[in-house]
């Protein structure tokens, strides 16, 4: 087992190396309260809406379900299961494009709304979570399909470990320019935030749970502290956190927090630290306390493309068309519609593709924000991509390798240790899109070990049928074998049994020969007295 290290949470912050201080634009949407989304009439659920393999899906086409209802159950441990967010008819299952950076599509079911938003039943857990066990809590949440809802979207369940966890930190950084779902979330539903951490706090039997936030949120950070005056236990704490991008990453926001950092290839819970989103912990209070498997979550929309910018409650596989609608359009200038960030999100071709669980942001910008260039100058070395990162990487070499395919050196120089902040891709004057050349060359090496597994798999069931094979021959010559000699053995028995047959009746005959002889010797002796 895993020696899990212990440590002391200090008021004193470390200090995030490299990084970026950024114009946030948070402003644009915080303006209003969160709304919600009228319903639309159909939705596209994808099977895929996390790590891990496709979910595997309980439905047909032409099936009535009901709002909360498992359409898919976890294809695997990193897998998550989907569930219909509104009551209504299955009307094809199909592939669909879905939401990814390169435009691919996926398995999706289409559900037609029949507007009776009838609910499956269900029956919540509410404050017997305290006397329940964290293994059924954990199968609790993993029923409810609840991924990290910062991004990432790695099953929660998965992440609440039953390692020596000694602190659960809540992200509410929220680091990356324009988002400010996380913010408002914090503004408005700081109770529930708080019942989801102590929910998951039961689970993986922390000591405490540290609130972080940025500086630049202060209305969230008086909300959440409202909660804090009021709960008394001492189990929750605020950590005010600069501003400054990517604060926020899970590694990141850890060792700027401990003053420790998570060695490569380890994870936090081996250092005793769990991290979770805010709206993760909402989430999981949803589902604890109300029986609501994750079916909505809060999307910022905004940018200078957009009418309205605001937030809204949305439920997943809206069609995000309807999203863009509800927040007054597309202004005349609109250029780029993205979902996610500036630094981390990804280009959208169409709107008609729908809101997933990581859908944290839909960003449209304006034509006078596009710096774009088409083509890019060659590096000039200057060394401004080695400073900016935060994980202590070499771009440039990284870049170089990348360009090259030269796997051995891209995986010698920590490749897969790159979180794709985009800081070197900001600070290039050369404008080089280097995070699209990290990406591809992640997901080359990826395909190749993925065939390579294929090959090794075909080769190993190739050998095992040959062996197969063999043994099935060995098995036959073995029973023809002892055939031959069970023909042989009652071939020679009856050969054995015909000789003794004949040998008695020789003998038999010659008995009677000599009785006859006997009888007519005795016949003459007879005669001559």
């Amino acid at each position: 087992m895993t020696q899990t290290k212990s440590f002391t949470v200090e008021d004193k912050l470390t200090e995030l190396d490299g990084g970026l201080t950024l114009t946030a634009f948070k402003q644009l949407s915080t303006g209003s309260a969160i709304s919600t989304l009228q319903q639309s009439q159909q939705y596209i659920v994808p099977l895929q809406q996390h790590i891990g393999v496709i979910s595997q899906a309980l439905v047909k086409t032409g099936e009535h379900v009901l709002k909360g209802q498992m359409l898919a159950r976890p294809g695997d441990l990193l897998s998550a299961a989907v569930h219909s967010p509104v009551s209504g008819i299955i009307t094809d299952i199909k592939q669909h494009a879905i939401p990814h950076a390169s435009g691919l599509s996926d398995l999706c079911i289409f559900i037609e709304n029949d507007f009776k938003d009838e609910w499956v039943d269900h029956q919540p857990v509410g404050d017997e979570y305290n006397q329940t066990s964290s293994s059924d809590m954990r199968k609790v949440i993993r029923d409810a399909g609840i991924v990290g809802l910062g991004g990432a979207a790695f099953p929660s369940s998965v992440k609440q470990t039953e390692m020596n966890i000694k602190t659960l930190i809540l992200n509410g950084v929220e680091c990356e320019p324009y988002i400010t779902c996380d913010d408002v979330l914090m503004r408005e539903y700081a109770k529930e935030i708080l019942s989801g951490a102590d929910i998951i706090g039961h689970i993986i039997k922390a000591r405490q749970c540290i609130i972080a936030i940025e500086d630049n949120k202060p209305e969230a950070i008086k909300a959440i502290q409202a909660v804090i005056n009021n709960d008394g236990t001492g189990f929750f704490s605020i950590r005010i956190i600069p501003t400054k991008y990517p604060s926020g990453g899970e590694k990141q926001l850890i060792q700027i927090i401990t003053g420790k950092e998570v060695p490569k290839g380890r994870y936090p819970a081996e250092l005793g630290v769990l991290c979770h989103n805010v709206a993760t912990a909402y989430a999981i209070h949803r589902a604890v306390h109300h029986a609501e498997p994750l079916i909505s979550r809060v999307v910022t929309v905004t940018g200078h493309g957009i009418s309205q910018p605001q937030n809204i409650e949305v439920l997943i596989g809206t069609p995000i068309q309807a999203c863009i609608e509800h927040c007054g359009g597309y202004t005349d200038n609109s250029d780029e519609l993205i979902m996610g960030g500036p630094m981390m999100g990804f280009s959208l071709q169409a709107d008609d593709i729908p809101v997933i669980k990581a859908t944290n942001c839909l960003l449209v910008t304006a034509m006078e924000e596009n710096t774009y260039k088409s083509k890019h100058l060659p590096c000039i070395r200057c060394g401004k991509c080695v400073e900016a990162c935060p994980v202590h990487l070499l771009p440039q070499q990284l870049y170089w390798y990348a360009s090259s395919q030269n796997v051995d050196r891209l995986v010698e120089h920590n490749l897969f240790d790159c979180i794709e902040c985009g800081c070197c891709a900001y600070v290039c004057p050369s404008d080089i899109p280097l995070v699209q050349y990290y990406r591809y060359a992640k997901t080359t090496i990826w395909q190749q070990e993925r065939e390579r597994e294929s090959s090794d798999i075909s080769r190993e069931r190739h050998e095992a049928h040959q062996l197969r094979l063999e043994k099935i021959k060995r098995e036959r010559e073995e029973k023809l074998r002892k055939k031959r000699e069970l023909l042989k053995k009652k071939s020679d028995d009856a050969a054995n049994n015909n000789a003794k047959t004949d040998n008695d009746s020789k003998q038999a005959v010659i008995a009677e020969a000599v009785a006859r002889a006997r009888a007519k010797k005795a016949e003459r002796n007879k005669n001559t007295e």
